[in-house]
């Protein structure tokens, strides 16, 4: 009876001596719940996500120790292939039956992967993966921790329209990613009355060469605007290269969708140097101190993790969004707990290959329900997945300048463009215009804001050879001998002119003088034709004959003048002035076979009325009966 006392005297003594062994044992206890991490581990968003990833397991069981459920994650990479994104997906099921999956960084590879979680009810999040094309119905095990593309295209169409441009060039690269928001896009630039006279597709392989060529083709057109939809280091080299090609200068206006946008920060100097002027449309992250602290707890992190990487990689939405999803999870994996129900195979697994041996999770459709119900106030903002995927809020307009960037506007979709942001929602002065956004440094260090259009002044021009002709109505060449510039007039130029404005791009092009007096060449027109064929000029121009012999070495246009093909008659003085010209037509044969045929007919149809007995036509023979008989010859019908 007296050692039970003594018993419970010492557990109550070994509680205050060491209060941690009863911690530890609580912890210890907690059910692993795995998920299964896949990221392109050796770029930039996937190194950013796997180091916000891990702080975010850290710190949400720092907060909640007493937790039953912990997740333990397992990393694999994806190596930016989708079949090893849907390989490492399949192993992770096999070995490890996982309860979720989170990160399919591309959307292609999200594709792969949630077919897969389909089968196995298992929950896919993604806070990377942005095509319009993932939906929750085709994909019910799908959830999509961030925006997709469609969703900045109104934002992105209030900026053209508020500077006045009517025409823009879209620059895509030719991938899932590229082409998905093309639609959407052009859509709202529709509605804005903004036309598109050419979209730029930049394939995904393209040396620097091939930017050049197509960088070039955009400098000889007259729209300035262009929306740049690529991949960072797509963007990077575009950037170079334009402005290289002269196209980062005063008069060029360039907009960055949020790929690009979201990320600025991490970009090499050397590209947001000549980045200079560029808008950007990209997630806007309010601030607060714990996304302050956030920040330096992170950069060191990521330092440690990679200690090789460039030091002018920062943290960004990417990240922000990754760690609000493990705590949206973690969350989700304590509500829903860690069933002891059977996994439940999918079909038989008799002569199975590994993909046929993957089980359906019991917990899925609760989990699932779990995340999409989770809403909370993360570093990133308002996260609430309730449609599957986060709900459009506000978007940051910025301008990159110099190294960095400087903030322009916001834009809403109860408010559209605005200037600033404060704790009531945005403030907006009338209908979305530029005098609503803060002034904005334009490429070539402008403040002026570009026109969106003009008449290309750099690039190759179209040399045009002319030459003097014999009728000046139709060409005359002259050189000034100031300026030393050929002019040419007539109508094959005026016809030439017409040609150029009816097409549906800007072409420069010079006039070059064949025959001119200060010319040393001179020749004929087959030399002429010939300068062509020798690739002196592009095109010629004048009142050229088409001949055989010229159109083996150059091509003509379709004639626009008459052929010139007529028939020649002597004429004869005596004969136009001669009162009897009317008898020409007949030879006196004719004539004399004419008039015999004439009297024939009336004798024989005055017969045949005189033997019918008409009296008209009996009596003596008079004048009468003649006017009689020629009547019968012209109207009587037998």
């Amino acid at each position: 009876m007296e050692r039970t006392p003594r018993a419970i005297l010492f557990l109550l003594l070994l509680l205050l001596v060491d209060p941690g062994v009863a911690q530890n044992t609580t912890t210890g206890k907690a059910d692993e719940f795995h998920v299964g991490v896949i990221l392109d581990l050796g770029s930039l968003v996937g190194k950013v996500s796997r180091t916000s990833i891990s702080l975010a397991v850290e710190d949400f069981y720092a907060v909640h120790q007493n937790y039953s459920t912990k997740l333990v994650l397992h990393f694999r990479d994806s190596m930016a292939s989708d079949v090893k994104a849907a390989s490492a997906a399949i192993e992770l099921l096999d070995n490890y039956k996982l309860q979720a999956i989170i990160g399919p960084q591309k959307s292609s590879e999200a594709v792969f992967i949630s077919k897969i979680g389909n089968i196995t009810k298992v929950p896919t999040v993604s806070f990377t993966a942005t095509s319009p094309s993932l939906t929750s119905d085709t994909m019910p095990y799908f959830v999509r921790a961030t925006l997709n593309d469609s969703a900045q295209v109104n934002s992105i169409a209030s900026l053209v329209k508020a500077y006045g441009w009517r025409e823009v060039v879209l620059v895509y690269e030719n991938t899932d990613y590229g082409r998905g928001i093309l639609p959407y896009l052009i859509s709202a630039l529709q509605e804005s009355d903004v036309h598109v006279p050419y979209q730029s597709v930049i394939p995904p392989s393209a040396t620097s060469e091939i930017m050049m060529q197509e960088l070039y083709k955009l400098m000889t057109m007259q729209t300035r605007v262009f929306i740049v939809h690529m991949s960072s280091t797509m963007t990077s080299l575009l950037f170079k290269k334009a402005k290289e090609a002269g196209m980062m200068d005063k008069g060029f206006a360039w907009i960055t969708t949020n790929g690009v946008a979201n990320i600025i920060d991490s970009l090499n100097p050397s590209v947001t140097e000549v980045m200079n002027g560029v808008l950007g449309v990209r997630y806007h992250v309010p601030k607060s101190k714990e996304l302050d602290s956030f920040s330096i707890r992170w950069n060191r992190m990521y330092q440690q993790d990679n200690p090789d990487e460039s030091p002018f990689n920062k943290l960004s939405i990417v990240g922000l969004r990754a760690y609000d999803t493990i705590w949206a999870l973690a969350q989700a994996a304590e509500k829903v707990g860690i069933s002891s129900a059977p996994n439940k195979q999918p079909w038989s697994i008799k002569n199975s290959t590994c993909s046929e041996s993957m089980v359906i999770s019991p917990n899925g459709p609760k989990l699932l329900a779990a995340i999409v119900q989770n809403k909370f106030r993360g570093i990133s903002g308002d996260f609430d997945l309730t449609d599957k995927q986060l709900k459009v809020s506000v978007f940051q307009i910025i301008n990159v300048v110099g190294r960095g960037w400087r903030e322009i506007g916001f834009w809403s979709v109860k408010s559209g463009l605005s200037r600033q942001l404060n704790q009531n929602g945005l403030k907006t002065a009338g209908s979305a215009s530029m005098l609503d956004l803060n002034p904005v440094i334009w490429p070539g260090e402008s403040t002026e804001i570009p026109r969106g259009w003009e008449i290309p002044i750099s690039g190759k021009k179209l040399r045009v050879g002319v030459h003097t002709s014999n009728c000046p109505e139709f060409i005359k060449t002259f050189r000034d001998p100031v300026t030393n510039v050929t002019s040419a007039s007539g109508l094959s130029v005026d016809i030439f002119e017409e040609a150029i404005k009816r097409l549906p791009f800007a072409l420069t092009y010079e006039y070059l003088a064949f025959d001119t007096a200060d010319t040393a060449t001179t020749g004929s027109y087959n030399d002429f034709i010939y300068q062509v064929y020798l690739q002196k000029y592009d095109i010629a121009v004048g009142d050229i004959t088409v001949r055989y012999n010229r159109s083996l070495y150059v091509d003509f246009t379709v004639p626009y003048t008459e052929s010139g093909v007529g028939m020649i008659v002597p004429v004869k003085e005596n004969m136009i002035k001669n009162m009897w010209i009317f008898l020409k037509p007949l030879s006196t044969g004719m004539w004399f076979g004419s008039i015999i045929f004439f009297i024939y007919t009336g004798v024989v149809a005055w017969l045949l009325e005189y033997l019918n007995g008409n009296q008209h036509v009996h009596g003596p023979f008079s004048l009468k009966q003649v006017g009689i008989t020629m009547f019968f010859s012209i109207f009587e019908e037998s």
